[in-house]
C-alpha cells in the first residue's frame, strides 16, 4: 500500500514535543525531564547488567552497559538496512543512519516512496525496541545557490521522516529535527555526489 504524508497543517500534531534545534548536550539535558515525563527511559536503568557486572565502579559499569546497548542497536540496524542508498555508521557512542533521498522518497514528488516507507517501518521497529535514545533527524541538500530554499527543502525531508516515525510509535519527545541545507556534504558535487548529498541522517545518542 502506497504511503502518503499527512496534510502539512497536521504535522505539528505528530511532531508535538520534538525539538527544532541541533541535538547538543545542553539541548538533551533540557529535554530530559520532558522525555522522562512521557515514558522515556535511560540506558543505565534497563536492568541489562550481567551477574558478573553487579559489583565494581558504577561509572565503569554504566559505560559498559551503554556501549553494549548502542553496539546491539548498531548491529540490528546494519543487519536490517542492507539496501542501496543506506548506511549505518558509528560515531563514538552514537549511531548514525544515512538515508539517501532517492532511496526513501519519490523521485519527482516531495513525499516518501513505497520502498522508503518499508525501510522506515523497519527503522521504527528497531527504534521502538531501543527506546532509551534521543535522535536528531537532519535533512541535507546538494549544493544550491539559494540557501533559503536549500534549508526549506532539507527541513521538509527531515520533518516528513519525523512525522512517519511518530505515526509508527516513535515518541516525538525523543526527536530533534533540523534542516541543514547544503552544509556538511559527504560526497563531491558532481552528478553522482549530488545524489548522495541529498539525504536524511538519523543520529541516535544514548539517553543518560
Amino acid at each position: 500500500m502506497t504511503y502518503h504524508s499527512p496534510n502539512r497543517n497536521t504535522w505539528s500534531k505528530y511532531l508535538h514535543g520534538a525539538g527544532f534545534t541541533d541535538m547538543t548536550d545542553t539541548a538533551r539535558v533540557a529535554k530530559m525531564p520532558v522525555f522522562m515525563g512521557h515514558g522515556g527511559r535511560v540506558i543505565t536503568s534497563d536492568g541489562t547488567l550481567s551477574p558478573n557486572m553487579q559489583y565494581g565502579d558504577k561509572n565503569a559499569i554504566d559505560n559498559a552497559v551503554l556501549i553494549n546497548y548502542m553496539a546491539n542497536l548498531e548491529y540490528e540496524l546494519y543487519d536490517s538496512l542492507r539496501k542501496p542508498g543506506m548506511s549505518v555508521q558509528r560515531a563514538g557512542t552514537d549511531v548514525v543512519i544515512i538515508l539517501v533521498r532517492d532511496a526513501i522518497m519519490e523521485l519527482d514528488v516531495a513525499d516518501i516512496s513505497r520502498d522508503g516507507a518499508d525501510t522506515l517501518k523497519i527503522i521504527s521497529k528497531i527504534l521502538e525496541k531501543y527506546n532509551a535514545t534521543f535522535m536528531e533527524i537532519s535533512g541535507y541538500t546538494d549544493s544550491m545557490k539559494n540557501q533559503t530554499a536549500a534549508k526549506s527543502l532539507s527541513l521538509d525531508m527531515a520533518e516528513r521522516v519525523g512525522v512517519f516515525l511518530s505515526q509508527h510509535k516513535i515518541s516525538p519527545y525523543r526527536m530533534f529535527i533540523v534542516g541543514r541545507g547544503s552544509a556538511r556534504p559527504i560526497a563531491a558535487q558532481d552528478d553522482m555526489g549530488r545524489l548522495t548529498n541529498r539525504r536524511v541522517e538519523i543520529r541516535l545518542t544514548p539517553a543518560r
